[in-house]
């Protein structure tokens, strides 16, 4: 098994794990309906995307009248 020689300093250490933080997606507002969204993605509140739209969103289903 392989074992190191000599111990990582903190220095080195942090610096290879530089790059394994996260970062915060991004979000645009959509312009038909001005829900954030993120970029390149169907609206999840309206269904457009590129000023068209592409999926009909359905209102709030109750599902106390549909049962009875």
């Amino acid at each position: 098994m392989a074992v190191p020689q000599n111990r990582k300093t903190p220095s080195k250490r942090n610096m290879r794990r530089s790059h394994d933080g996260l970062t915060a997606s991004a979000h645009l507002e959509c312009p038909n309906c001005g829900e954030l969204k993120r970029p390149h993605h169907i609206c999840g509140a309206c269904g457009f995307y590129a000023g068209k739209e592409v999926v009909s969103v359905v209102d709030e289903i109750d599902l106390d009248e549909d049962a009875a």
